[in-house]
């Protein structure tokens, strides 16, 4: 079964599923947005609000799943306000036909303002109790945030992806492999920690406070990995947004004033990974759907010039906090 291929997963396959484990949806599917894998929103017959997710087929094994949610059960234990899989009596995972899925407590809220000084403390004491937590123990099932993971094998997907127009192809690896270089030359973590490892403001919903959501993509990793995606602006306004961030996170964890230098090499790494992923998930129909500048020549452009701009903050001092 190809990795890509949900197209089994009809509204009858996902009722059936729910209904293996005594749930039955009174109002319809409302597909939520997410790419990576299916899932969907609904109302129960006991008026509760669920969303249901059906895991990619073959991105990961079932240990690596059911560390996730042990992490997740792990910190919502801790008072840590994260969405974790609701447990029947199959467990977190539950299975149907040839799919994988699990159940969740819908939550509501508005998006998180990165830009919001107020909003940065709470997620700097958040991400510090979840470091906290998070330092008890390893991961045995998840992977570790790599050069090999984020640099050496997109570069390899993207040199042989025909989602590249071939005329600005030179262009690309023309600054992608500088880029790369640079990042190996620093990227060299001292120290991992599970991480929730996608951090970004639409995997935090904002009501009286944050609820993190989405551990699909924890893994180990610095502990800065958590914290830069809150950093937005030119870098007087990252500068401060940092040391609001820091000065809430160790009020629970202390925090390594020598990840400040993985920044940006772990931003770049965001970038390439990103294209690579779109790269590899195209035959899923839905990645077209979603994302048609992906296969445009202007995208590729724009990431070009990106890429020149990064590798420029690559070679700019890393920011500095003002206590350290």
């Amino acid at each position: 079964m190809a990795d890509f291929d949900f197209s089994g997963l009809d509204p009858d396959t996902i009722l059936n599923a729910l209904e293996t484990v005594g749930i039955f949806p009174r109002t319809g599917l409302l597909a939520l947005n997410s790419y990576e894998n299916r899932v969907y929103q609904f109302q129960d017959d006991d008026g509760r609000r669920l969303v249901t997710k059906f895991y990619r087929p073959q991105r990961w094994s079932d240990e690596a799943i059911l560390e996730e949610h042990a992490f997740a059960h792990e910190l919502a234990n801790a008072d840590i306000p994260v969405v974790a899989p609701i447990a029947f009596a199959k467990g977190t995972l539950l299975t149907h036909e040839h799919y994988r899925f699990s159940v969740f407590p819908s939550v509501g809220g508005r998006q998180f303002e990165a830009d919001n000084l107020d909003q940065l403390e709470w997620m700097g004491r958040f991400i510090g109790r979840i470091h906290q937590v998070a330092q008890a123990k390893e991961f045995a099932h998840r992977p570790t945030i790599s050069v090999t993971e984020y640099l050496d094998r997109p570069r390899e997907v993207l040199a042989v992806s025909e989602l590249v127009p071939q005329n600005l192809h030179t262009a690309l690896f023309a600054i992608l492999e500088p880029v790369i270089d640079a990042v190996k030359k620093q990227y060299t973590p001292t120290s991992a920690i599970r991480l929730h490892g996608d951090c970004h403001a639409g995997n935090i919903l904002w009501r009286d406070g944050p609820t993190f959501v989405d551990l699909d993509d924890c893994r180990s990793g610095p502990g800065i990995q958590d914290l830069w995606m809150m950093l937005s602006g030119d870098r007087h306004q990252q500068q401060l947004q940092l040391e609001t961030l820091v000065e809430a996170y160790e009020e629970f964890s202390d925090f390594n004033p020598a990840e400040l230098r993985l920044i940006e090499p772990l931003r770049a790494m965001r970038m390439i990974h990103y294209m690579a992923w779109l790269s590899n998930r195209w035959q899923d129909p839905a990645f077209p759907r979603a994302f048609p500048w992906f296969a445009e020549q202007k995208y590729w452009e724009g990431q070009i010039l990106a890429l020149k701009e990064q590798l420029s903050v690559l070679n700019e001092p890393p920011l500095k906090l003002i206590s350290y």
